[in-house]
């Protein structure tokens, strides 16, 4: 069985975002993996009212997360936090299937993957909000 969980803060500010998007009853909480960031792959965060054929619905407290087929693999077991600092505030994905992770947090290698070529540039090409 899937899991994901998501701490207290992640939680409050969810339902935050939600009251503003409609409800924290119809509303998801869509986690996801793409392809790209500087670790060859990155995280996704996004509100969504529908739940889409093959997808997997996981309730953490009053939130449901709803994750895609293809994002389960690399998802499963991870936890979602959110977190303010001098540095700024966002959701942080912390996953036990990576094995490198970019300084910023949002993008990731699983484990299995080739390992980035040490010698390339480390380029920051992608978002650092959720």
């Amino acid at each position: 069985m899937f899991q994901i969980t998501l701490s207290d803060g992640a939680v409050t500010k969810l339902k935050e975002l939600m009251a503003k998007n409609g409800t924290v009853e119809d509303t998801y909480l869509r986690v996801y993996v793409a392809g790209g960031g500087c670790s060859g792959f990155r995280y996704g965060l996004a509100l969504d009212n529908k739940v889409h054929d093959g997808d997997e619905v996981v309730t953490s407290g009053p939130v449901k997360v709803v994750i895609d087929p293809t994002s389960k693999e690399y998802l499963d077991g991870s936890s979602v936090d959110y977190v303010e600092s001098v540095a700024g505030s966002g959701f942080m994905v912390s996953n036990p299937n990576n094995w490198s992770t970019c300084g910023c947090g949002q993008s990731f290698n699983p484990k299995g993957e080739e390992a980035p070529d040490a010698h390339e540039g480390h380029g920051h090409a992608h978002s650092h909000e959720a």
